[in-house]
């Protein structure tokens, strides 16, 4: 769900850490719990483009006291129920293969393993959501952008593999022919500022339209 303050990667590791001190107060020190950081929240935490968040979806992997150790913390921060999203399993986007390729980011009061997403699965989940109006296609060519500038650019074909690998069946047309618009180009730097200007129109106007 989304949020009125948004996340930075820093509040993003309080809200983290709160969380692991409050799970552990409630299910005692022999029960460690395991959450993937999924979308935006992975790439807030892995890279520098995005600055916020207001979504902070996770796969979850823990006892129900989990449940009520997020709703504490919700209320002690001053964050809605279900500040952390544990429904988004029910996304197209969504793969049951996302525990198998995620990677280790942080653990929290010795209980909390958070993990995130590498870099070709969320450019394969992005492409696999395609929203205009939010931040998929910009996230995609973040994450190609800044890897490039590493050292380390991510290929075409790790990209298939990574669709392969998380879904039966292909990306939709219009993100088959996005990615392969921006591999062409391959002035990453040039087609993110372009794609953000155009996902900020898209969403006012989507906006205006529900105001209305």
């Amino acid at each position: 769900m989304s949020i009125k303050t948004p996340f930075s990667k820093e509040n993003l590791d309080f809200c983290l850490k709160e969380l692991g001190k409050e799970f552990r107060r409630l299910s005692g020190k022999s029960m460690p719990a395991e959450i993937i950081l999924i979308g935006g929240a992975s790439i807030l935490a892995n890279y520098g483009f995005r600055e916020m968040t207001y979504d902070i979806d996770a796969v979850i992997m823990a006892s129900s006291a989990m449940k009520n150790a997020v709703n504490r913390v919700g209320d002690k921060l001053g964050f809605p129920n279900g500040w952390l999203n544990m429904d988004f399993s029910k996304t197209k986007s969504y793969s049951h293969k996302l525990i198998e390729v995620s990677i280790y980011y942080k653990t929290f009061s010795n209980i909390l393993t958070v993990r995130t997403v590498a870099a070709e699965y969320l450019i394969a989940m992005k492409l696999m959501s395609g929203r205009q109006y939010k931040n998929d296609l910009s996230d995609v060519v973040g994450i190609l952008w800044e890897h490039e500038k590493s050292g380390n650019p991510i290929e075409r074909e790790t990209i298939n593999k990574a669709v392969a690998t998380l879904y039966a069946y292909p990306l939709p047309d219009n993100s088959l022919h996005f990615i392969d618009d921006a591999f062409n180009s391959g002035d990453y730097k040039q087609i993110y500022h372009k794609i953000r200007k155009n996902e900020q129109q898209a969403k006012e106007i989507l906006l205006d339209f529900e105001k209305d």
